[in-house]
């Protein structure tokens, strides 16, 4: 996937170790349809959540603060409280199709701020990581 690691990490330190980091989790974790994988992905502005079944390579749900229901968050919120909103979004629309369980990959981001909170109005609607 990313076959020039070191130019990466030469080139933008930041990004490169992000980049070992996912390539370290990728290797470990893989969804199915009953406990897919949560992919998130965060920008400086919004954060995006998928459900991935890998054995299909299909993507079961998703959602993320520039949909275009979530839009009223962004007026009203910081981003740390509209990540918490959004993974409560995200299980409710898991549920609704009966999925209770999933892997939670953070995609080489650091476990704290907007991802911990995302994680935490997940598990906070009932969704088990």
């Amino acid at each position: 996937m990313y076959t020039n690691l070191k130019f990466i990490i030469k080139k933008n330190k930041k990004k490169g170790l992000r980049m070992k980091r996912k390539l370290k989790i990728k290797k470990t974790i893989h969804g199915t349809d009953k406990m897919p994988r949560l992919s998130v992905f965060k920008s400086n502005k919004s954060i995006y959540i998928q459900a991935i079944d890998d054995v299909k390579n299909i993507t079961l749900a998703s959602t993320s603060s520039i949909d275009k229901t979530n839009k009223h968050l962004n007026q009203t919120m910081n981003k740390t409280q509209i990540a918490q909103e959004i993974g409560k979004i995200f299980a409710k629309k898991l549920k609704n199709k009966g999925i209770n369980k999933g892997i939670f990959d953070r995609n080489g981001f650091k476990y704290i701020g907007r991802i911990s909170s995302l994680a935490l109005g997940a598990r906070q609607a009932g969704l088990e990581f």
